[in-house]
């Protein structure tokens, strides 16, 4: 009888938490749509762009570690190679406005990184983890706002240059 009700409990406990979490988004599936502050300052959203570019959103953990900054310094680095295509690029995280502001200054970024402290964001996009931050996890979001391609396994030392390889592999479109 114990096990029975083990596995009973076992078993609304799953049910519960699957209807709880967020579908993971997949190539085909529109993005959600979002709007949130930039490093800079400035509001960002999808309505924004929708129609007009394409966007890559690289989603990270925590600002001030060791490999959301090496991330963040790739994209930085290899900013030239990305700006080469119609495309607005982004790094985003859970974090709060101000420690993203100071993590970019700190950094001397030339493009934004988003807040999702409310992590709705995060969530909506399929990425946010059982720890409360986003997974290490890039969303490339193509002109009509369908999913493109979602990228799992990034390299933070690499990403900048990742980016931009799979940008041309996309066919978005350069300058």
């Amino acid at each position: 009888m114990r096990s029975i009700l083990f596995l009973l409990f076992v078993l609304i406990g799953v049910t519960l938490i699957s209807d709880n979490a967020s579908a993971e988004l997949t190539v085909g599936d529109d993005a959600p749509a979002w709007k949130l502050v930039g490093s800079d300052g400035k509001t960002y959203s999808s309505n924004d762009l929708k129609g007009k570019s394409a966007y890559v959103i690289a989603w990270f953990p925590r600002a001030f570690t060791g490999g959301c900054t090496k991330e963040c310094k790739s994209l930085r680095e290899n900013g030239e190679a990305i700006r080469k295509f119609d495309v607005a690029y982004f790094t985003a995280s859970t974090d709060p406005e101000e420690k993203n502001r100071d993590f970019a200054k700190s950094l001397e970024l030339d493009y934004p990184i988003l807040s999702d402290p409310g992590k709705k964001v995060a969530d909506a996009f399929g990425c946010l983890n059982a720890r409360g931050s986003a997974s290490r996890w890039t969303f490339y979001v193509g002109k009509d706002g369908k999913v493109l391609h979602v990228d799992k396994k990034v390299k933070a030392a690499a990403h900048g240059s990742d980016i931009a390889d799979k940008l041309e592999s996309l066919g978005i479109d350069h300058k």
